[in-house]
């Protein structure tokens, strides 16, 4: 199976790192919360903020995880089903990631589980889609 273009890995990643905080953001709106507190408690995971939530940091950790697990997809989805496959990833980086993520700091454990499930599955289906389109797009 030949490898994917790491260009259209880089921009499935980028894209699907945006759109999959809507169901969070549409949760956080919903219920009047923040709609900043999840990218805020992310910013606990930099090393020496344990206790200390920002906007900047969060968004720094945002990228950095989206682009390791958009390549882990990029490098392992199938080409069949792209999408399905995206989505099915996407609640395994939820089982890993929020609870080892949540045990270890207040600020993501005070978050709301469900949404922030959706977004992680949310992120695989949407890197797996783009992806999808471009592995069919003729070379």
């Amino acid at each position: 199976m030949p490898q994917r273009p790491l260009t259209d890995i880089v921009r499935a990643t980028a894209v699907a790192s945006v759109v999959s905080g809507a169901p969070s953001t549409a949760h956080a709106l919903l219920t009047r919360r923040n709609v900043l507190a999840s990218t805020r408690a992310a910013g606990t995971l930099l090393p020496g903020r344990r206790d200390r939530p920002g906007v900047i940091a969060g968004g720094v950790v945002h990228f950095a995880i989206s682009a390791f697990w958009g390549l882990v997809l990029g490098w392992t989805l199938p080409r069949r089903h792209t999408a399905m496959w995206g989505g099915l990833a996407g609640l395994g980086i939820a089982a890993i990631s929020l609870p080892a993520g949540g045990r270890q700091r207040p600020a993501l454990a005070a978050l709301p589980q469900p949404p922030q499930w959706a977004d992680n599955v949310a992120f695989g289906l949407v890197t797996g889609w783009l992806l999808s389109r471009s592995d069919a797009a003729p070379s």
